[in-house]
């Protein structure tokens, strides 16, 4: 029995200095779409050839080459979160929220690798 139920989705997120430009790469070379820009945010996803997983574009100014982090769908951040530090898990800072988007929270495993449990807000799937 786990500790959290996770959903069947998973989004692997990396950074990148352009996502637009990063985004007609990955649909060029491997046939990915894009789900949504989200500009504000300096977030794009993109639709992969897997069934249930993602590929998300953080912009950053100097982006980390080699660097992926899992981003596992969650139905429940908060009681998950809360589920999880009572089993000794430690999160890397407070739940952040984009209201209307999405609520994330970084935590890390026993090797020190960053993964993401994300709550969709947006009402879509």
């Amino acid at each position: 029995m786990s500790v959290v139920s996770l959903e069947n989705t998973i989004t692997l997120a990396i950074s990148v200095k352009d996502r637009h430009a990063s985004a007609n790469w990955y649909s060029e070379m491997l046939g990915f779409e894009v789900l949504h820009h989200f500009d504000e945010a300096g977030w794009s996803e993109m639709l992969t050839k897997t069934a249930g997983v993602t590929l998300g574009l953080g912009e950053q100014v100097e982006p980390t080459p080699g660097n992926s982090v899992p981003v596992f769908g969650i139905g429940d951040i908060a009681t998950a979160r809360r589920d999880l530090e009572a089993a000794g898990v430690k999160f890397d800072g407070e739940t952040e929220t984009v209201e209307g988007m999405v609520s994330t929270a970084t935590f890390f495993d026993p090797d020190g690798n960053a993964m993401m449990l994300a709550q969709d807000l947006s009402g879509g799937t």
